[in-house]
């Protein structure tokens, strides 16, 4: 099983309290689900995504000087891209992560660790 959660069940987003909560539940559903599942072999994961290109997010990241905002605390510095969150989830899906349980994989450009690192061009 693999969840979509979001980097804001890890880190505090202005004026995202319901979903900052929300995603937090599924993550620790996530990681109870794994420990409850497993002596069934069941495995249970999530993909917690940032910014990532869809339509979803292209009318708050119109606004230029918010869009340099999410690309200054992102250290890789750009949006994601769908692919790059399917790929993720793909791979949970497979054999080769068969002893992956209970995680939680961010796929956000390195933004849930950067704590306050300013990115220098």
């Amino acid at each position: 099983v693999v969840s979509i959660s979001s980097v804001s069940g890890f880190v505090s987003l202005k004026n995202m309290s319901v979903q900052s909560a929300t995603k937090g539940a599924i993550n620790q559903l996530t990681r109870n689900l794994a420990c409850e599942w497993a002596k069934d072999n069941i495995r249970i994961n999530a993909v917690a995504p940032w910014y990532i290109k869809t339509s979803m997010v292209e009318q708050v990241l119109s606004n230029k000087d918010y869009l340099e905002e999410v690309y200054s605390v992102t250290p890789l510095g750009r949006l994601g891209e769908p692919r790059e969150v399917s790929s993720v989830v793909a791979f949970l899906c497979l054999p080769a992560s068969s002893y992956i349980t209970g995680q939680i994989i961010c796929v956000d450009g390195g933004m849930s660790i950067n704590g306050f690192f300013p990115r220098h061009d």
